[in-house]
């Protein structure tokens, strides 16, 4: 973990995979940077995890969809939603042409 940066220089070649980067964890609440060029979550496949999730888009654009909502939604630069825990949800589609930068707060 460094003690200063900036989120949106430096980033990392998500050309392969999505790339996570912790920026800040303490007992109870965990940050990380996420960078995707193109992913998606696999087909089939719904996180469903233990900790809420609040996650902020600061650049790029995607597209969430949840379980128990009928349309996806669209999230661009300055975006943000708060995901209770075990609320199933999934990456339906990322910007494959530049990079998608996320701020995802993990906390109990």
């Amino acid at each position: 973990m460094k003690p200063s940066g900036n989120l949106l220089r430096d980033l990392p070649d998500a050309g392969v995979r999505e790339v996570s980067d912790p920026v800040l964890a303490v007992p109870g609440l965990r940050i990380e940077r996420i960078v995707s060029l193109g992913q998606t979550s696999p087909p089939g496949f719904w996180y469903d995890q233990s900790e809420a999730e609040w996650v902020l888009l600061l650049a790029g654009a995607a597209r969430l969809r949840f379980a128990d909502e009928e349309e996806e939604r669209a999230l661009g630069p300055g975006d943000w939603v708060h995901i209770a825990a075990h609320r199933r949800h999934r990456v339906a589609w990322t910007d494959p042409e530049h990079s998608t930068v996320w701020l995802a707060v993990f906390h109990e």
